[in-house]
């Protein structure tokens, strides 16, 4: 829904967004001990113990030992925060905007990042994200080959592809597919032709696969109205077809829901 929004905002001339990701995968870490202190108080845990917590979270240090070598201890910051934004402008004439500050840090702007394992880019093009797929399923196609030598039966061979490989190549493929290029297709593609060939048998495409999924994550979005989503699915008066997403730009026609939508009304046929 996110990348929905940014986009439906881009389409109006003259606009740029800035995205602020934040890391909570070691919320943890990113504890303030001071805060921590005053809220235990709060809660009236005992003045030693805060104190003790505090001394714990506050200048802790740690080295690596391995055998007879020890290396130089190091202090570990507990009141870091991971948050990057990415500033995404088309305009022609593009200012910098003013630098984003958070706990008196200033936060690091990037021109890409890896969100829920795939890869956004500041101009929303899916290359750095493809290349990545496709490194993986590569790697994995030396399994497949030692599987093959083992004589392994070929349903046991098209059960592992599916869950090792297949996996990998539909990674958020409802996101990205129908904006990437011919070429990054291809990529993925011949990856598919590759395991057809060791396996011995035809396996979906990399569209099929894009259609099948993004019909049935919009059936699922349909189905619930509690979904944020579940609005831009609109149906006609007719009631066969769906409304059209208005977009004005290839990037937010060839996003999600404008595809999805495309997608249901060409399988329920002309009204």
């Amino acid at each position: 829904m996110a990348l929905h929004f940014i986009l439906q905002h881009l389409d109006s001339p003259g606009t740029y967004a800035r995205i602020l990701f934040v890391d909570f995968s070691s919320a943890f870490n990113t504890i303030i001990p001071s805060l921590l202190q005053d809220k235990l108080s709060q809660l009236h845990v005992p003045t030693s113990t805060c104190k003790w917590i505090t001394d714990f979270l506050s200048d802790m240090k740690q080295h690596v030992k391995l055998g007879k070598h020890v290396s130089a201890s190091r202090s570990i910051s507990t009141g870091s925060m991971k948050t990057v934004e990415m500033v995404v402008d088309f305009r022609r004439n593009t200012a910098l905007p003013s630098p984003l500050t958070l706990c008196d840090s200033p936060v690091t702007t990037v021109d890409s990042f890896r969100f829920l394992g795939s890869i956004i880019t500041q101009d929303l093009k899916w290359e750095l994200n493809i290349s990545s797929i496709t490194k993986k399923a590569q790697q994995r196609m030396f399994f497949l080959r030692q599987l093959k030598k083992f004589n392994l039966p070929q349903t046991m061979m098209v059960h592992f592809y599916t869950a090792i490989m297949e996996s990998i190549l539909c990674s958020s493929i409802t996101v990205w597919y129908a904006a990437a290029t011919a070429k990054d297709k291809g990529r993925l593609q011949h990856v598919i032709r590759s395991a057809e060939r060791v396996i011995g048998c035809n396996l979906p495409s990399l569209q099929d696969l894009f259609t099948s999924r993004t019909l049935k994550r919009a059936r699922k979005i349909v189905a619930n109205p509690s979904h944020p989503g579940h609005e831009l699915f609109v149906p006609l008066p007719s009631g066969r077809r769906l409304r059209s997403i208005r977009t004005k730009t290839s990037r937010h026609t060839n996003s999600f829901f404008p595809s999805a939508v495309g997608l249901t009304n060409r399988g329920r046929g002309p009204p």
